[in-house]
C-alpha cells in the first residue's frame, strides 16, 4: 500500500472512530472495505494491503494513543479555534499529520504536511487545504522544540 493511500485510510479510520466509537481495528477494516468498493481505490489496493497494514495500524493506533497530547499541541497553533470546534475531517487530518511528524515517521515533515493538505483538499471544505497548511506550517517551524518537549515530558511514548 502506498503511504498516500495508507494516510487516506488512516484518516477515514480516525473519522470512523470519532463518529461511531469503534475500535481502531474495526475502523481500519471499515475504511479498507469502503476503499475496496470504491472503483478508483480498488485498483490501488492490491495484495500488498496485508503486508503494509502495520504502517496503517501504527498511524491509527498511535494517533488515538497520543490524541490528548496531540490536541494540546495543536491548540497552540489554532489561532482563534479550539480543537473540538474544528470540522471532524480537518481535526482528523491535523491529528494524523501531527502524530506522523512527532512520533517516528521516516517521512520528512514537509512531505507529511503536503500529504495532509492533499487530504484536506480531497475530503474537507473549500478552505480546508489552506487551513491545514496554515496550522501545520506554524507547527513545522517549531517542530524540533515540540519534539524535545514531548521527549522531556513523556520519555517519547
Amino acid at each position: 500500500m502506498k503511504r498516500r493511500l495508507a494516510r487516506e485510510i488512516a484518516m477515514q479510520s480516525l473519522y470512523q472512530i470519532d463518529m461511531n466509537e469503534v475500535t481502531p481495528q474495526a475502523a481500519i477494516e471499515i475504511a479498507l472495505e469502503e476503499a475496496r468498493s470504491d472503483n478508483e481505490a480498488e485498483l490501488a489496493i492490491g495484495e500488498d494491503v496485508i503486508a503494509n497494514t502495520p504502517y496503517l495500524t501504527d498511524l491509527v493506533e498511535g494517533t488515538i494513543r497520543q490524541k490528548q497530547r496531540i490536541d494540546e499541541t495543536l491548540a497552540v497553533y489554532l489561532t482563534g479555534w479550539k480543537v473540538d470546534r474544528l470540522s471532524k475531517v480537518d481535526r482528523q487530518i491535523l491529528r494524523l499529520a501531527a502524530y506522523e511528524m512527532l512520533h517516528g515517521s521516516d517521512a520528512p515533515p514537509k512531505v507529511v504536511v503536503n500529504e495532509a493538505i492533499e487530504l484536506a483538499k480531497r475530503f474537507g471544505s473549500d478552505e480546508s487545504g489552506k487551513f491545514v497548511n496554515g496550522v501545520l506550517g506554524k507547527m513545522i517551524k517549531e517542530l524540533d522544540a515540540i519534539k524535545s518537549n514531548y521527549e522531556a515530558t513523556s520519555g517519547n511514548q
